[in-house]
């Protein structure tokens, strides 16, 4: 029997994947389960959107695209990114792709080689240090503090160079912790990055779940030399509630974009047709059903943040965009994965463990839910926490 790939072999399977599996198979049963684990919105997805892509369907549009997406597509993300992050990706540096997470893979195999070392800040979203020993590159993994709002510094970031450093990670606004860097923290890691010539990867798919006085800044609107090394990805998953239709995007300088087309062109072709031209319903369409989410979450956020402060023996940081909160749970004495199963099974709540995420003594919880599931789910973590 053939073995299988020693990359693959260094590839963990998705544990957020794991607790939604667990989580279903008790609902199956007909268990009650209070979900605080999701990472989608719980609202459908606008209907003109949905209209535009059936409407596209019944004309027919079932054919390949170009490899990058339908040009009217590229065109208005082109517009997008010039009006929302002021910066001046032409149509032909913009690749569709099929969903952010495809994004960034693809990103991360057009410019990752055999042991080229990725700086990922920790806790990191749980894909990317995988993307990375799958394209055969080492990731570095940055361990952020609290103290510091989960946010790797420039001295972090200098002493986690080496002379194989190729790219490093930057998700903001970020999951697990909904940690956002403002444009002088950018600055700061940009200008490390544009002195040692290393690719920065922007994943930006929270922007448009930002809450207070915070404010999303794009790294590659910052200077012509950071534009020149950055691979900006982002979606509709989040912002339009549009998680399954699988549609995400990357723009990038010439050179970059051009090696993402190859890959996109090897692996799916394109994004899937008629679903493209509900991304463009949903770009050229009313955008209020974004600032409605924005608003729904911030107060979901302010609730689950003064509940989380009364909790015993756990921290928390507010988080400033996206829709989690990173709970540090270390004085409860449990590692993350024994506690999420203990809070499943005994009191059924589903969170995800930390560990998912690089960060053992935490876990992640998700408020796009209702608020009377918050509220439950959160009185049964406090009962949990008081046990403990």
């Amino acid at each position: 029997m053939h073995s299988i790939s020693s990359r693959i072999d260094k590839v963990s399977p998705s544990l957020t994947l794991k607790v939604t599996a667990d989580t279903k198979a008790l609902i199956a049963k007909g268990e009650e389960v209070y979900a605080l684990a999701g990472g989608e919105p719980e609202v459908d997805t606008p209907l003109h959107i949905k209209e535009a892509a059936v409407k596209a369907l019944m004309e027919g549009r079932t054919k390949y695209t170009p490899s990058g997406g339908i040009p009217e597509l590229r065109q208005a993300l082109s517009e997008k990114f010039k009006k929302d992050n002021n910066i001046d990706y032409p149509a032909n540096q913009i690749c569709v792709t099929s969903g952010a997470k495809m994004a960034c893979f693809n990103a991360i195999l057009a410019v990752i080689q055999e042991g080229d070392e990725v700086i990922i800040p920790t806790p990191y979203w749980v894909s990317y240090p995988e993307m990375v020993r799958i394209a055969g590159g080492i990731p570095v993994l940055v361990e952020t503090k609290e103290s510091t709002g989960w946010k790797m510094t420039p001295e972090q970031f200098e002493d986690a160079m080496t002379p194989a450093t190729k790219m490093v990670i930057i998700n903001s606004p970020g999951n697990p912790t909904g940690a956002i860097y403002t444009k002088d923290e950018l600055l700061a890691l940009g200008e490390i990055a544009v002195a040692e010539d290393i690719m920065i990867l922007s994943d930006e798919i929270y922007e448009k779940l930002v809450y207070g006085d915070s404010e999303h800044v794009s790294i590659a609107s910052l200077s012509e030399d950071l534009y020149n090394l950055t691979i900006t990805v982002n979606g509709f998953s989040k912002a339009y509630s549009m998680t399954g239709w699988r549609l995400g995007y990357t723009a990038a300088a010439k050179p970059v974009a051009d090696a993402i087309d190859k890959v996109q062109n090897h692996s799916v072709s394109n994004a899937t047709t008629f679903a493209q031209y509900g991304a463009l319903a949903a770009l050229q369409g009313d955008q209020t059903f974004i600032e409605d989410l924005r608003g729904e979450y911030d107060v979901k956020r302010q609730f689950v943040f003064s509940r989380l402060k009364a909790i015993p023996n756990i921290r928390v940081v507010e988080p400033k965009g996206a829709f989690y909160f990173f709970v540090y749970t270390g004085q409860t004495g449990l590692k993350s994965m024994n506690l999420c199963d203990k809070l499943l099974s005994r009191y059924k709540v589903a969170a995800v463990p930390g560990i998912a995420f690089g960060y053992d003594d935490a876990i992640r919880i998700s408020y796009c839910t209702t608020l009377d599931v918050l509220n439950e789910g959160l009185t049964r973590f406090e009962q949990f926490c008081r046990e403990h």
